[in-house]
């Protein structure tokens, strides 16, 4: 935990050819797409020769972790590629942990670790770009690329941290309160050039390793989702910033193994470790008063929202009986020990 703030660090040349990066993801039951994505890592080793890679197995449970194996042996990857196999699930905090705590216990641990979901893949030159623009920013912590869900369509990944008055514009889904409330809005539309923001997507990461040093690894608490928004909040608290690095472009199959993003929100009800997360988040960095604060003024934007719906008929535009389960799961649900 102990570890050097921002301010003191010298500012260093990075030579990518020397940078040594892990490569961490998570899978389960996703085998397929963890093949893919080492293979979008193996074209990044030419220009990062030090990048290695962990896919960390979370007791998938239905022969993931050969089939990884295997196709790692059948192309080539042993050098650089490997398979760690957790024995429980304890969700993607957890999973990533078992790798970064590994490492971090090594005799040369990594300078940069990236954190990479199994369904996204880099294009040629991300993690240079991603690299290059952490030795300009010495007190840079994480940096996140430009992200597309499939192809063409660019999806928001850097963000504002959750709080009450974007809460009331998510449940509202109004364009004037939207404006008015621009200064706070949760997911701003993607800008064009890099810049700083509060948090970034854990689909795709970059992450100096004294970041992890200095404000420790991902709180297990978190199951899914908020885990990044936590670890990202006790960094900046700490000094580090996040910036968003469009130079540096990933495709994202969302949701891939959840099924709760990635253009099939409405489809399918958010799934209830959401709403723990939520509530976890809150609760631990607004208090109890902030966290009720927070649901009050979303559940009375989406009830504005959702009356005028029924006036107008205007399609829905939460997932399904999303109201129902942010009453019964983040409203009633249990309080934090």
């Amino acid at each position: 935990m102990l570890g050097k703030a921002p301010r003191t660090i010298q500012r260093m040349r990075l030579d990518t050819a020397q940078a040594r990066v892990l490569a961490v993801s998570v899978c389960f039951r996703t085998a397929d797409c963890s093949v893919r994505c080492l293979q979008s890592l193996a074209g990044e080793g030419a220009d990062v020769p030090g990048l290695r890679a962990v896919v960390v197995d979370n007791a998938s449970g239905d022969g993931s972790a050969i089939r990884i194996r295997e196709a790692i042996r059948q192309n080539g990857w042993d050098s650089w590629a490997e398979v760690l196999e957790s024995p429980t699930n304890g969700g993607f905090g957890a999973g990533n942990n078992l790798a970064l705590r590994r490492a971090l216990a090594g005799a040369s641990p990594p300078d940069h670790f990236l954190l990479v979901n199994p369904d996204a893949y880099l294009e040629p030159g991300a993690l240079r770009a991603l690299l290059a623009h952490l030795e300009r920013t010495p007190r840079a912590g994480f940096a996140g690329p430009r992200t597309e869900i499939g192809r063409g369509n660019l999806r928001g990944t850097a963000f504002r941290f959750p709080g009450i008055l974007n809460s009331l514009d998510e449940g509202l889904h109004v364009g004037l309160v939207t404006r008015v409330l621009s200064r706070w809005q949760l997911a701003p539309p993607p800008r064009a050039a890099a810049h700083r923001t509060d948090w970034l997507s854990g689909g795709c990461l970059l992450v100096r390793r004294q970041v992890f040093e200095q404000v420790g690894l991902f709180d297990e608490g978190f199951f899914l989702y908020f885990e990044e928004v936590d670890l990202a909040l006790r960094a900046a608290r700490a000094g580090w910033e996040s910036w968003y690095v469009p130079a540096a472009r990933v495709v994202h199959e969302a949701g891939a193994s959840t099924g709760a993003t990635g253009g099939r929100e409405l489809e399918r009800r958010m799934p209830r470790y959401w709403f723990e997360s939520r509530r976890r988040y809150f609760l631990k960095h607004r208090g109890r008063l902030g966290c009720a604060c927070a649901d009050v003024a979303w559940a009375a934007g989406s009830a504005l929202w959702n009356l005028r719906r029924w006036i107008s008929g205007a399609p829905r535009r939460e997932p399904l009986r999303f109201w129902r389960d942010f009453v019964r799961f983040n409203l009633f649900g249990r309080s934090l020990p």
